[in-house]
């Protein structure tokens, strides 16, 4: 078998990760530790304090908002 090209690997990834979606029941179940994971981390760098907690997870997914809406806006131009 020939070697894939880059670009052909990636669609193999693709497919397995839909395929892997497709058959995932309950998605919420199948990240929760993910989530619990960061969390935690937050947790322990805002020494215990759920409030501050609240606002760092609110501020990193903000952060992921703007980084993505950044990239789309650098793919358009």
């Amino acid at each position: 078998m020939s070697e894939l090209t880059p670009e052909q690997r990636v669609v193999r990834a693709r497919m397995a990760s839909h395929v892997s979606w497709a058959n995932t029941p309950d998605r919420s179940a199948r990240t929760a530790p993910a989530r619990n994971a960061l969390w935690n981390k937050f947790l322990a760098e805002c020494d215990g304090d759920e409030v501050r907690t609240q606002h760092r997870w609110r501020a990193h997914f903000l952060q992921l908002a703007m980084k993505s809406a950044a990239s789309r806006k650098a793919r358009a131009a």
